[in-house]
């Protein structure tokens, strides 16, 4: 099998709760998708999905995605997609850094591997653990009593952790925190996630706030050192996510002590073929993971959905379903959430049926 062509398509989300707010006064109302298909001489097709969130949560914008595709598109093309480990070295020869660029190619050569040897991505990433998972909620910023609102409905959606975005100014991030605590239930889990908003004195002030509390803090600080300042002087569990950027930030983390948690996003790393490597390397550690993604909408929640599979129960932490928070459906058979839990696709490859008509023109094509 060989690559023929690859197809970049582009579309826009709107947020169905109309704004997304976390640290710094950052906001997003829409999305822009970059959508990749790699089509082969034997007529499958591969598809994979990219969505930065912004063009401030981490290093990738929507528009530069054709542009490092368009780069290294054309060294791809006559190489056989189901050589993943070649694939990678190619691209990492190409192109240096820009992960979110390489991510769906990595994708949509693992769904095409899928595709041609039929069963379900899962399986190839290591086998089927579970048919179905809980979800979280992410909480956009606001204020403390709608911060409270939101986890109270979301609660009724079947939602059971809740992700809060504070980073703000330690006083009202301490008022959105406890007014949270006071309407959780049971067993809910509260993850304040302040995605590196926190100065270390800012962050101390606020986590020894619930040195007894049922909370998780996430990712306090920009550095690896300074979240280990707040580590240190804190008995929450402390989960890392913008600094996981790779294996070696990862063993680094882990040989300081750093975290009880990491959050993994496929396209921060490059896509599947290295946050499988990650993923082994959690589970031999000992290290539980949140496993998402920037954002997205079908294709990026399937592709969520088959790494989740793949990971042993006991080392998933949480993970969500990003096609329910935007408007847009380009599969129809794509998993959609059941109360509070999302059913993980069964076909071969990502085990979506993406319907073409619904991506329009492609904006770039690389043969």
């Amino acid at each position: 099998m060989k690559i023929t062509k690859i197809d970049v398509y582009q579309l826009t989300y709107s947020l169905v709760d109309g704004k997304y707010a976390w640290s710094g006064g950052h906001a997003v109302t829409s999305l822009l998708s970059s959508i990749v298909r790699v089509s082969t001489d034997e007529g499958l097709t591969g598809f994979a999905e990219v969505c930065p969130l912004g063009a401030t949560y981490m290093e990738a914008f929507g528009r530069g995605v054709p542009t490092g595709i368009q780069e290294i598109g054309p060294f791809l093309v006559g190489r056989d997609p189901t050589q993943l480990k070649a694939i990678n070295g190619i691209m990492d020869s190409t192109l240096s850094g820009h992960n979110y660029v390489k991510a769906p190619l990595d994708i949509a050569c693992w769904d095409l591997l899928g595709k041609a040897t039929n069963v379900p991505l899962c399986e190839l990433l290591g086998g089927q653990y579970v048919d179905s998972y809980p979800l979280y909620r992410a909480i956009s910023q606001q204020s403390a009593h709608e911060m409270a609102e939101d986890v109270s409905r979301y609660r009724s959606e079947g939602y059971g952790t809740f992700q809060l975005k504070v980073g703000g100014q330690p006083m009202e991030d301490i008022a959105r925190i406890r007014a949270c605590l006071e309407v959780l239930h049971g067993e809910e889990i509260l993850v304040a996630d302040a995605n590196t908003g926190w100065q270390t004195h800012e962050a101390l002030r606020v986590v020894n706030r619930f040195a007894s509390e049922n909370l998780y803090v996430e990712q306090p600080c920009p550095t690896i050192e300074e979240c280990l300042v707040i580590r240190q002087k804190t008995a929450l569990p402390m989960v890392l996510d913008e600094v996981i950027t790779g294996v070696g930030p990862l063993l680094k983390a882990y040989h300081l002590r750093g975290m009880d948690i990491i959050n993994l996003k496929i396209s921060r790393v490059g896509g599947l073929t290295k946050a499988k490597l990650i993923r082994d390397l959690c589970e031999t550690l000992g290290i539980a993971m949140t496993i998402e993604d920037s954002w997205g909408g079908d294709i990026a929640t399937a592709t969520i959905a088959h790494l989740v599979a793949s990971t042993k129960p006991e080392f998933l932490f949480t993970s969500t379903d990003f096609n329910s928070y935007v408007d847009v459906r380009v599969a129809e058979d794509a998993p959609l959430r059941k109360g509070g839990h999302l059913d993980v696709p069964s076909g071969p490859g990502l085990g979506i049926n993406v319907d073409e008509k619904r991506l329009g023109d492609p904006i770039l094509t690389v043969r």
